[in-house]
């Protein structure tokens, strides 16, 4: 398993987006000042810090996303084969909130929080963001 990214759920996307960009100088791994999401690079090998528009997220999540539980921050974590996995751990006891299923185009996930009730993304990526 790899750490993919720590994922701000934000509703000024704009004012976080430059505030990451343009006051701690992080680089934008591709333009997307308007959102509803980018990923800024850290450090070489690091995993990368990324914003997502909580209203866009509700969208595709609803309930998981919008009080009560009010997430503010999302842990994504990469992992080769999602169905497998996630036999693996709901025969742990794990409840799945959500997935696995198809998240874009891209990528698919399932979703579920910790005892504290933190939003935790398992993601497997089906293709890569390749560079314009």
């Amino acid at each position: 398993m790899e750490l993919a990214q720590i994922r701000l759920l934000v509703t000024d996307f704009r004012g976080c987006y430059r505030f990451y960009r343009d006051v701690l100088g992080l680089t934008p791994q591709f333009e997307a000042e308007e959102g509803p999401y980018a990923k800024f690079t850290c450090d070489e090998g690091s995993a990368g810090l990324a914003l997502q528009d909580r209203a866009q997220l509700a969208g595709l999540l609803g309930e998981l996303t919008t009080p009560p539980a009010g997430h503010r921050s999302l842990v994504a974590l990469r992992v080769d084969d999602l169905d497998a996995y996630c036999e693996r751990i709901t025969g742990r006891g794990a409840v799945l909130a959500h997935g696995p299923a198809p998240l874009t185009d891209r990528m698919r996930a399932a979703h579920l929080t910790d005892p504290e009730g933190n939003l935790v993304e398992l993601q497997q990526w089906l293709t890569l963001r390749t560079a314009s």
